[in-house]
């Protein structure tokens, strides 16, 4: 694949997964034409070697692996599928002063300011009831603009480019129309019957975050530069699916993106969780040969390093500046926030 290549399908990846469940789906996706086939934990895996396998959980993680004859001497490579956004609370309806907004929730370590005047949507998973009395989950994509955080007007706050504060409580809260009859439960049923399930009695609950709708597009005189959100670390997931997707059956290799690594990894379906060791563990016979191969392999956690900035070069070191387009930056820390080691 070439760059131009990459760079096109990298722009197509990031505007098709606004939230960590739609990344998870379009991954699962191109391993099904990959020929990978799919597993689900609540079943007895019978693997057969010379497959390539792929296993999701929470709809928001997937793991993918090769299941050679040899299986030590594994590369694996880490990323995750979350990104710092505005979640949608639990009951998020405020209805005053003649408009209908969203109350919201910082998820993660966003910058606050970015979020103004944008032209937003909303996205994710929503539980509810069927006409058979089951619950069923579904993925949601808004996808049409349906609100905006605006500004306060410089006239109303004269210290605005000297020193401004955001209150996470109220001053971000998307803003969605004026018409006061709007009912959330209607809402989402409408969405649903949108993608075709009419048969929605009753909504349970949901997880959902708005998102910025304008497209990761090339920026500067010569296309220097992707600007978009998401690329942390949706650029890793991406390239990770492409390298796992290319390698021979024979080949050892396993590829793992994880949901919740904005917010400490601490969850059933974040990289501190049981995900890859059940996965791992269900891949061998014995606790020996787990191990065994445990100990002979590798993993790359691939995620997103902070370059230089040109604006404020003192806030970086200045014999361990990352340049764009110079390579690839190997994070390291006393403190072992990262593992790499000098072997």
């Amino acid at each position: 694949m070439n760059k131009q290549d990459f760079n096109e399908g990298l722009l197509g990846f990031l505007d098709a997964s606004p939230t960590p469940f739609h990344a998870t789906q379009n991954m699962a996706l191109m391993f099904e034409n990959a020929g990978f086939i799919k597993l689900n934990e609540v079943d007895k895996w019978e693997l057969q070697e010379g497959s390539k396998y792929y296993v999701t959980r929470n709809d928001s993680s997937i793991i993918a692996f090769t299941y050679p004859k040899s299986k030590k001497d594994y590369v694996m490579v880490g990323a995750h599928t979350d990104s710092p956004n505005l979640k949608l609370k639990p009951n998020p309806v405020i209805k005053e002063h003649g408009v209908v907004k969203f109350g919201v929730e910082p998820y993660g370590g966003l910058l606050l300011n970015p979020w103004f005047d944008r032209d937003l949507s909303l996205g994710g998973r929503v539980s509810y009831l069927d006409s058979n009395g089951t619950v069923q989950s579904s993925l949601l994509n808004v996808a049409k603009k349906i609100a905006i955080i605006p500004s306060l007007a410089i006239h109303l706050d004269v210290q605005a480019n000297k020193e401004r504060t955001v209150n996470m409580q109220t001053d971000i809260c998307p803003i969605l129309t004026t018409n006061e009859d709007f009912d959330f439960d209607d809402f989402i049923k409408w969405q649903l019957a949108n993608i075709g399930i009419h048969d929605a009695k009753e909504v349970y609950a949901h997880e959902l975050s708005f998102y910025d709708t304008q497209k990761a597009s090339y920026v500067g005189l010569r296309d220097d530069f992707i600007a978009s959100a998401r690329l942390d670390n949706l650029l890793s997931c991406y390239t990770g699916m492409l390298s796992i997707c290319s390698v021979e059956s024979e080949k050892p290799m396993l590829f793992i993106a994880s949901d919740h690594e904005e917010v400490g990894s601490a969850s059933t379906s974040g990289a501190a969780g049981s995900f890859l060791e059940n996965t791992l563990r269900r891949m061998f016979a014995s606790y020996d040969e787990y191990v065994e191969m445990v100990r002979s392999s590798i993993m790359i956690s691939a995620d997103n390093a902070h370059a230089i900035h040109p604006n404020y070069p003192s806030k970086h070191d200045t014999n361990h500046a990352p340049h764009i387009n110079k390579g690839v930056v190997v994070k390291v820390n006393v403190n072992q926030r990262y593992a790499s080691n000098s072997a």
